[in-house]
Order: C-alpha cells, then sequence, then structure tokens
C-alpha cells in the first residue's frame, strides 16, 4: 500500500480534478440564460462566473460539514483510507459521462452517491447516516426542483403583472441590465453550495487520515477548492450551455432574470441549512416554471424527461462505478 502522505495528496489532487470538472460542468447554472439571451458575451459572462463561484465558495462551511460528516458515519469508515478515492473516481467518470452526451446532471448527487457506493463496499449499508441522508439529501433531491419551479413560477406571474401595462422593448432593456445582476447571484450562490462539497470530501480524508482532530473544514482546503471550481468554470461546458439556455424555452432577458433569481434564492437557502442541492435541477427547474408561465406547449417537455432520467440515476450509478472502483483497489491489495 502506498505511504500514506503520498495517498493522501493524491486523494486532494483527485478531489480539486473533480472541482475543476464540476466548475466545467456547472458553469451552465450560472450562465446559460444571461448567454443564450445575449445580455453578455460567453467570453465575459463566464469571467465573472468564475470570479463569483470563488467569491461563493468562502462564504460558508455548512454544506461541507453535511459532505464530510452527514452521509457516512465517520467511525465505521475510520478504517478505509482509499473510501474518498474510490468516491471521486465514481463521482469524476459519472460527471465525464454526462458532459460529453451534454446532459445536465448533478455533481453534487454524484459525489454524494460515489460516497456512498464506497462506504457500503467497504463496512455496509450501515455505514451510512441514514437520518441526515434522509433530511439533507433525499428530500432536498426532490424538493429543491419543485421549490425552483414554484418560486420561478410566482416571480414571473408576479413581473407579468406589475409590468403588463410596459413597452415590451423598453421592459427588455430593463431586465437586460438587471439579468446581469441576477447571474451574478446565481453565480455566487453555485460557489456557496457547490465548492463546499469538494471541501467536505477533502475534509473526511484529512479526518480518515488523522490530519485533523474534527470535521472543521482548513482554510487552505476552501482557496484550493475554490480555485478549482473556478478555474473548470473559466473553462466552460458549452453543450451544457446550450441545453439549458436553447433547449427548453426560448428565454428573453425578463425570463432570465426571473429563472436565475429564483434558483439563486432556493440554492442559497439550502446551503444556509447544509443542503448540497443538486443546483442544475433547480436552475433547470426554475427555467421550466418561467416557460410555464407562457403557456405550457412553450416549454420542451421532452427535455424535461431526459433530466429527470439523469436526476433519477445519478446517485446510483455514481454509486456502482465508486463501489466497483473500491472492490478493484481491494482485489489490488490497496485498501483495507
Amino acid at each position: 500500500m502506498p505511504e500514506l502522505p503520498i495517498l493522501l495528496v493524491v486523494i486532494v489532487l483527485v478531489a480539486l480534478v473533480f472541482d475543476f470538472t464540476n466548475g466545467a460542468h456547472d458553469c451552465a447554472n450560472a450562465i446559460a440564460t444571461v448567454v443564450s439571451t445575449k445580455v453578455m458575451s460567453p467570453r465575459s459572462a463566464v469571467m465573472m462566473a468564475a470570479s463569483l463561484n470563488l467569491f461563493g465558495a468562502l462564504l460558508g462551511e455548512e454544506v461541507a460539514h453535511t459532505l464530510g460528516s452527514g452521509i457516512v458515519n465517520t467511525d465505521m469508515v475510520m478504517g478505509s483510507q482509499i473510501l474518498v478515492l474510490a468516491a471521486l473516481i465514481g463521482a469524476i467518470a459519472w460527471n465525464l459521462i454526462t458532459w460529453y452526451f451534454g446532459i445536465p446532471s448533478s455533481s453534487s448527487h454524484a459525489l454524494i452517491g460515489g460516497l456512498m457506493g464506497a462506504a457500503i463496499c467497504h463496512a455496509g449499508v450501515s455505514s451510512l447516516n441514514g437520518l441526515s441522508i434522509c433530511n439533507k439529501v433525499l428530500l432536498p433531491l426532490v424538493l429543491s426542483p419543485l421549490a425552483g419551479f414554484g418560486v420561478s413560477y410566482v416571480v414571473m406571474t408576479a413581473i407579468m403583472l406589475v409590468f403588463w401595462r410596459a413597452n415590451r422593448h423598453t421592459l427588455s432593456r430593463w431586465f437586460e441590465k438587471l439579468q446581469i445582476l441576477s447571474s451574478a447571484f446565481m453565480a455566487t450562490s453555485h460557489g456557496l453550495n457547490d465548492a463546499q462539497k469538494t471541501m467536505g470530501v477533502i475534509t473526511l480524508a484529512l479526518f480518515l487520515f488523522h490530519k485533523i482532530d474534527t470535521i472543521h473544514v482548513p482554510l487552505w482546503v476552501k482557496l484550493a477548492c475554490a480555485m478549482a471550481m473556478a478555474t473548470g468554470t473559466a473553462l466552460g461546458g458549452w453543450k451544457i450551455v446550450k441545453t439549458m439556455g436553447h433547449r427548453i424555452f426560448k428565454l428573453e432577458p425578463v425570463h432570465g432574470f426571473a429563472a436565475e433569481t429564483s434558483a439563486a434564492m432556493v440554492i442559497t437557502g439550502a446551503s444556509l441549512m447544509g443542503a448540497p442541492i443538486s443546483t442544475t435541477h433547480t436552475i433547470s427547474a426554475c427555467v421550466f416554471g418561467v416557460g410555464a408561465t407562457k403557456r405550457l406547449s412553450a416549454v420542451r417537455w421532452g427535455i424535461a424527461g431526459n433530466l429527470v432520467v439523469a436526476w433519477i440515476l445519478t446517485i446510483p450509478a455514481s454509486a456502482l462505478i465508486a463501489g466497483a472502483t473500491f472492490y478493484v483497489f481491494t482485489l489490488m491489495g490497496i485498501a483495507d
């Protein structure tokens, strides 16, 4: 088995690679609407999202605590230092598969699934923190898209009622400016929720290697994860931008503002409660909610079917990959 410090370095590096792919995969969450409505150029939007993802990642650590100690029982997995590496490989593999096919799946759920799959292979189902998974993973998994759809529908309806007499061209110009603010809010909330997930995983690895005594995120972990996600965001995930910004519903600036503002509110609220929700599913639901205020036929509901399939498959698929990886490591004699 490799020397523990070397293995720990490998785990941290792989975790940062995951954070990088997360930023590239999920940059569409923050910029798809603002790009598709041509309010900002792709280059400007990506750089703004990268900067604010970095800022948001440094604002808290509630979600990191959930990933570090709320998914698996740390006492039961203490003897498995390879567990985090297997979990990360499972999550990265699923991220790459869905990125290749342009499917806006959840990097968050991929990471959670990876942790669950590796933990089950190591110590069985009892190694999972069932109550925490139910309250902070499964319930938010279902409720956050529903909340996104509902909030965005209400926000868009309110805008329509308030500005129903406004000149359409003038209204569009107003919301072009406002959408820059809503996109910035969305990018910040994305960093607040998504970057913390990798922080939690690295913190769990440090705990398993006895480098820290409690699940508390060191400052260098926050900075490293924030930079990795920002770099990934800067490169972008243009296939997913196309899906989010063009294929679901033909967006105008007012629609983009309503969708981004609604999604950012839901994501920020979940982050403050320590719930690692899918930012992808939340903004997707918000786009559907905004589109539904126009008319149901304006939304391409077939895309929703693809999103739901990815939504259902992500945790079990990444868990299966992570479990298989853990098993291979065991056969190779590099896992406890």
